[in-house]
C-alpha cells in the first residue's frame, strides 16, 4: 500500500508537469512539422514605424520557441530605437552561433516584431519617449556585461532568456516580468544563488536554474522545479503553469 501511494503521488507530479505542455500541443500553438528555412519571419506590425514614431522606443517580445522547444518555452528579445532613428536594433541570443564559435549575443538592425520562425510575438514591455531615451544606453551596456557572450545551453541555461533576464536585472527601470515559460530566466550569473528578480521588484533563490523560488511584487510567488515554473500572482489574480504560462485576468 505504501509503494502504491508513492507511485500515485509520482504520477500526480508527472501529470502536473506535463498537463500544460500537452494542452499547448492540443490547442495547436506549436507546429512540429514546420521547416525553419520557410517559416514566417515577417514583421507582425506591432511596433510603431520609425517613420511615424520619432521618439525613442524600447520594447521586449516573447514568442514560442521553434519546433518541439515551443511546447515548453518561449524565446525573448529586446528592441531599442533612439529618438529620430530610422531603424530598430534588436538584441538577443542566437544559440546556433555557438556551433560556429561565434558570439551568441547579437545586436543588429532589424524589425523588432518579427515572427519567431512561424510563431507570432507577444509584446511584454513598451516604453517610449524620454524614459526610453534614458534606458537605451543602460540596455546597450547590459548587453556587453552579459557573462555568457560565447556560451549557450538549451536547458537549464544560459540561453536567450538568461540574457534578457540579465538585461532586466541590470536595468530594473524596465520593470520587466518575464513569462514563466521563459525557461532559462532563473539561471543566475556566474553560479550565484541569490539575485534580484528580473523585474527588480523582489528577490529570487535559484540553484543553477533547476530549482528555486522567486518572491517579487511583479512576479508574485514562483516555484521553480526542474525549470518548470508554478506560481501565483495575487496582484493580477493569476496563476502560472508550466508550458501554458499565465492564466487569469
Amino acid at each position: 500500500m505504501r509503494m502504491s501511494s508513492v507511485f500515485k503521488r509520482m504520477a500526480y507530479v508527472v501529470v502536473l508537469f506535463l498537463l500544460g505542455p500537452l494542452l499547448v500541443v492540443a490547442c495547436g500553438k506549436v507546429n512540429l512539422s514546420r521547416d525553419w528555412q520557410t517559416a514566417d519571419r515577417s514583421s507582425q506590425n506591432i511596433a510603431p514605424s520609425p517613420d511615424t514614431e520619432t521618439e525613442a522606443v524600447v520594447q521586449v517580445y516573447a514568442a514560442r520557441a521553434f519546433s518541439w522547444r515551443g511546447i515548453f518555452a518561449v524565446h525573448t528579445w529586446i528592441a531599442t530605437k533612439p529618438g529620430g532613428a530610422a531603424q530598430y536594433t534588436v538584441h538577443q541570443v542566437v544559440g546556433w552561433r555557438e556551433w560556429r564559435q561565434l558570439r551568441v549575443v547579437v545586436s543588429s538592425e532589424d524589425y523588432p516584431d518579427r515572427s519567431w520562425y512561424g510563431n507570432s510575438p507577444e509584446l511584454l514591455a513598451d516604453i517610449r519617449g524620454e524614459r526610453a531615451s534614458q534606458l537605451i544606453p543602460k540596455v546597450e551596456a547590459a548587453t556587453l556585461t552579459y557573462p555568457y557572450q560565447y556560451s549557450y545551453t538549451l536547458w537549464p541555461g544560459p540561453n536567450s532568456n538568461t540574457f534578457i533576464a540579465h538585461v532586466a536585472r541590470e536595468v530594473p527601470e524596465l520593470r520587466l516580468e518575464l513569462p514563466t515559460t521563459a525557461i532559462g530566466k532563473d539561471y543566475l550569473n556566474n553560479g550565484s544563488l541569490v539575485d534580484r528578480a528580473p523585474s527588480g521588484t523582489g528577490w529570487q533563490l535559484s540553484l543553477f536554474g533547476i530549482a528555486g523560488v522567486t518572491l517579487a511584487r511583479e512576479e508574485g510567488l514562483e516555484l521553480n522545479l526542474m525549470s518548470a515554473n508554478f506560481g501565483i500572482d495575487p496582484l493580477d489574480l493569476a496563476i502560472k503553469l508550466p508550458g501554458i504560462g499565465r492564466v487569469g485576468f
